[in-house]
């Protein structure tokens, strides 16, 4: 693609009028070996894309492009704004949880570029379903999480394979002692984006405070923080999943809205948890520090830390979440007496929650969950008719549509939910019979 196209549809498509200084740095680098440091929230997606997208060539049915992320969250989005930015090109997403049946299918055609996790696309080329020995471009995206989850023998048993590479860019939230020896970043130009380098210009205004407890246990301060915060997007961090479930039923026992997220959970149910927390069904979010990068999450207006960070890096991340791409946002560090304070975790005064109270029931927006999906030649608009002729209500009350392969998620007004379950059973759309249910 050229670059007037491709910065057209970055416009056009995306939202974006003017590049950020990372995402201008991207672009003016005429280098084939890049290494891209930035942390999340700084638009990385797009500063790989616009070199990305350079190297591909018109589709001549061969895969040119790959992508290799480490988690499917990232995978997902990563191709969604591919997708977006690349018109007229195919992009192929293809990670661990998703149907290999549906997969197969999307590369009986090969794609021109490919987004995937690494054990899953290491399977798909083993099995002969896909050939990567004519790939242009590579980016390996968030590579030091990548080494974290143990994923450096499966790029590099991928890499080898390819034979035909004329760029290559690998992304890192931070510093790498040494580049991976699977692939040629010799005199590899650095764009170094981190705080350090100038970050800050891509932030907003974000705060960040301490909050005192009283106790060892922070329960009782986390809940009447949280009240305090009533009509806001929060993500709670914890380091352990035994810590966030124990968490999270204290929190709804106080009927909070809250979603649950972790790696011990199936697929489906973080999927849907990021889903509530997106559209506004349950506006608190408790978290590991899996939470932390790679997913696809909007407007955050708070983080606060229930454990301190692990490591100066997890520090980083997890602030990341809020004030991305010039919002204001709140930093939150809940401290029980006598604890340890890590000393990267830097505070600028105290944070005294004000009086206020929400329950379950203020909350305005409740999900959908729709059979049917993408695959199944259903779009957002067809969702939207659907639900304003079948089940009576106005277009404008509809919140985020989520559309996926074979399913949806719809965000209605919470007090219309039984009776659109009501008027919607049994109903057909574009002729074709959905099961529409609550996405609890």
């Amino acid at each position: 693609m050229t670059k007037k196209e491709i910065s057209d549809n970055i416009r056009n498509r995306l939202g974006i009028d003017r590049l950020n200084a990372m995402q201008m740095a991207m672009q003016k680098q005429s280098s084939k070996h890049i290494v891209l440091l930035a942390p999340t929230g700084s638009g990385k997606t797009v500063g790989f894309a616009l070199q990305l997208l350079r190297a591909v060539g018109a589709p001549d049915g061969r895969v040119q492009g790959v992508v290799i992320a480490p988690s499917r969250e990232l995978v997902i989005q990563t191709a969604e704004v591919l997708r977006r930015i690349a018109a007229g090109l195919k992009v192929s997403a293809l990670y661990g949880g998703h149907s290999v049946a549906e997969e197969k299918s999307t590369l009986s055609v090969a794609p021109d570029i490919v987004v995937a996790t690494p054990g899953r696309l290491l399977d798909h080329i083993q099995r002969d379903r896909i050939d990567v020995s004519k790939v242009r471009a590579l980016v390996l995206d968030e590579y030091d999480k990548s080494l974290e989850l143990g994923f450096q023998d499966d790029m590099s048993k991928i890499v080898r394979r390819m034979r035909s590479l004329s760029l290559v860019v690998l992304t890192s939230a931070t510093e790498l002692s040494e580049l991976p020896d699977f692939v040629d970043l010799g005199g590899a130009a650095t764009v170094d984006f981190r705080e350090s380098a100038g970050v800050k210009e891509n932030c907003g205004d974000v705060s960040v405070q301490r909050v005192v407890s009283m106790s060892p246990d922070k329960l009782d301060t986390l809940g009447g923080l949280l009240e305090s915060l009533a009509g806001e997007k929060v993500i709670v961090f914890l380091n352990y999943r035994e810590a966030a479930e124990r968490v999270y039923k204290a929190m709804k026992d106080l009927r909070l809205p809250v979603s649950l997220y972790h790696g011990g959970l199936d697929q489906i149910d973080r999927d849907k948890a990021i889903v509530r927390f997106n559209n506004g069904t349950t506006p608190v979010l408790i978290a590991t520090d899996l939470g932390s990068r790679g997913l696809d999450i909007d407007n955050v207006n708070a983080v606060v830390h229930y454990h301190m960070p692990s490591t100066a890096e997890t520090w980083v991340h997890r602030n990341g979440r809020t004030g991305r791409m010039g919002a204001s946002g709140k930093v939150l560090v809940i401290e029980a007496p006598d604890e340890k304070i890590p000393e990267y975790v830097a505070t600028e005064g105290d944070y005294t929650p004000a009086e206020s109270k929400v329950q379950q029931d203020a909350v305005r927006m409740a999900t959908l969950f729709f059979d049917a999906g993408k695959k199944d030649k259903i779009s957002r608009g067809d969702i939207v008719g659907y639900i304003c002729q079948q089940g009576g209500l106005e277009a404008a009350l509809i919140g985020k549509i989520d559309l996926r392969d074979r399913f949806a998620y719809v965000a209605v007004p919470r007090d219309c939910m039984k009776r659109l379950l009501k008027d919607l059973e049994g109903k057909k759309i574009k002729g074709k019979k959905v099961r529409v249910s609550e996405a609890k």
